[in-house]
């Protein structure tokens, strides 16, 4: 269009919040995920366990039916308690950690791969939110199958038992929230590094299981030969089965303690964090 012709007029719409500019980018990465039927098949089996938890809790509550076939003790034939959400936990989370090794590296990879970014940023998102919206992305996702599912079987359980068991165990639904936001801010963080870095996206999947299984191996191979117990800050999974087992209280067999695996965690998603901002940038500089 001629600038002579003056026909030209700015927009005079509204506009949306900056602060909530951001939610756009996970808004179409969903809609573009859930296209593959592999993906979709794999996401609704991930809610097979805590559907299955809660027709667990609910038989364990209501024993007249089970009493018609088999004798029951008293207290019901599971302790519905810290072991049981530990548990549903770990499964979750493990299924989490599959979700994301399937769709993380393929969210900031393509954008780089075809000099995206500068798109991006030339519209009113800035690089922090980019990558808020890229992690919302896998997020989003994994809060849905792993604390608010944990959360709504802590409710179940207390409508259904007495209110001595919601003042013994109250701590449960913090544990469950805290320790898979945990997990999914490092994994999600995790999964965008390499993303940005590994352009091959099953590469920087298989990555993800490198960092996960060969760092642990690596951490007991040094601690058994130099006899250095600080080698398990190497090992991201025991770091995080000990935060595990500490919020819910469970005896565990690891001998760091919480705070320092919290900041082991800590530690590694900043790392992701350095290594994300290296990446994203509006404009990128080749030296010959």
């Amino acid at each position: 269009m001629a600038v002579y012709k003056r026909s030209y007029k700015a927009y005079t719409g509204h506009l949306t919040p900056e602060w909530s500019r951001w939610i756009v980018i996970p808004r179409y990465a969903w809609q573009g995920l859930f296209r593959l039927r592999l993906l979709t098949i794999f996401y609704v089996l991930c809610f097979f366990y805590p559907l299955g938890c809660a027709v667990v809790i609910y038989l364990n509550n209501n024993l007249a039916f089970i009493r018609q076939y088999m004798p029951v003790p008293p207290n019901g034939i599971l302790d519905i308690g810290n072991k049981f959400f530990l548990t549903y936990t770990v499964v979750q989370c493990t299924l989490a950690f599959i979700l994301t090794a399937f769709i993380g590296p393929g969210l900031v990879s393509p954008d780089l791969a075809n000099n995206a970014l500068p798109l991006y940023f030339s519209r009113p998102v800035s690089r922090t939110g980019y990558v808020v919206g890229k992690m919302m992305v896998i997020a989003g996702l994994l809060s849905m199958i792993t604390w608010i599912p944990g959360l709504m079987l802590f409710g179940l359980q207390a409508s259904l038992a007495d209110s001595k068991w919601v003042t013994d165990n109250w701590k449960i639904a913090w544990s469950i929230f805290f320790s898979a936001s945990v997990w999914i801010v490092f994994v999600a963080m995790l999964s965008l590094a390499l993303s940005a870095w590994v352009r091959w996206r099953i590469i920087a999947g298989g990555l993800m299981l490198v960092v996960l299984f060969v760092g642990a191996g690596l951490a007991e191979a040094i601690r058994q030969v130099w006899r250095i117990d600080s080698a398990r800050f190497l090992d991201v999974s025991s770091n995080m089965g000990n935060i595990w087992t500490h919020m819910f209280d469970v005896k565990t067999r690891y001998t760091l303690t919480l705070e320092d695996s919290i900041m082991v965690l800590a530690g590694y998603t900043a790392l992701c964090i350095w290594l994300l901002a290296r990446k994203i940038k509006a404009c990128e500089v080749i030296r010959g």
